[in-house]
């Protein structure tokens, strides 16, 4: 059985205080949940603060993102190896890196790379925009998307990947792929990584969904069996929603 996964991206929201706050009352909402990893991604600058306070506790700490070489003159980026001494996830490909700061395949395949030789777990994102969708273009988005961000990672490797996929108009809209939508690509992305791997490799692989998840809408759409999780962004900001979306599970 793939462990369902739940990964909250505050994304660039919260300070040191507003960060606090919300540790306080999350761990008490969530310290006797054992059936579904718990991650919070938090800005770079509270990185610290949370690897020390979810010490002990059954939640873990993603990184929003990561640059692909070790060290050297690259001002305000972050090296996998300076990520590893606070968190053991760190998301890669999400699409406000692609839309803001013009990631490419070839460059979230260059940080996947180096973020899995360093030792982090991968949550790898991809999905289509609305005008791919209208113009029937999701599998062929997301498969080259898929082919492109993976190429030359290890069928090794690929057990400490999570593939979230995340249809682009959804984030932050308030639309929402329909269960049967997100299924359907799910299932997709499961075959493409049988074919690209092997048939163990993708029942193992977990798949999670990302885009507008809320309190209302989590229970139907992680009652998917292909879908194994979710990324919330906003959602994920009060402690009260993320945990009602957590328990969506059981």
């Amino acid at each position: 059985m793939r462990q369902k996964i739940v990964v909250g991206n505050w994304k660039m929201n919260k300070t040191y205080e507003e960060a606090v706050s919300f540790m306080q009352d999350f761990k008490l909402f969530v310290r006797d949940i054992n059936n579904v990893e718990m991650v919070i991604a938090p800005p770079y600058t509270l990185l610290n603060y949370l690897k020390n306070e979810v010490n002990g506790t059954n939640i873990k700490v993603a990184a929003q993102d990561v640059f692909y070489e070790e060290k050297g003159a690259f001002t305000g980026e972050i090296s996998p190896k300076m990520v590893k001494d606070f968190a053991e996830y760190v998301i890669i490909g999400h699409s406000e890196r692609k839309k803001y700061f013009g990631e490419t395949n070839q460059i979230i395949n260059k940080k996947i790379k180096a973020a899995l030789q360093t030792g982090l777990k991968v949550i790898f994102c991809l999905g289509e925009s609305f005008e791919e969708r209208n113009q029937g273009n999701t599998k062929t988005v997301v498969e080259t998307q898929l082919r492109e961000g993976l190429a030359n990672i290890t069928i090794v490797e690929m057990g400490s990947v999570v593939i979230a996929y995340e249809p682009i108009w959804a984030i932050g809209t308030g639309n929402t792929a329909t269960p049967e939508q997100a299924e359907e690509i799910h299932i997709f992305l499961r075959q493409l990584v049988k074919d690209l791997y092997n048939e163990e490799t993708s029942l193992n692989i977990r798949i999670i969904y990302g885009g507008s998840v809320n309190p209302n809408n989590a229970t139907n759409i992680l009652k998917m069996p292909n879908i194994d999780g979710c990324l919330p962004g906003g959602s994920s900001l009060d402690p009260g929603s993320l945990t009602h979306i957590i328990k969506s599970f059981s």
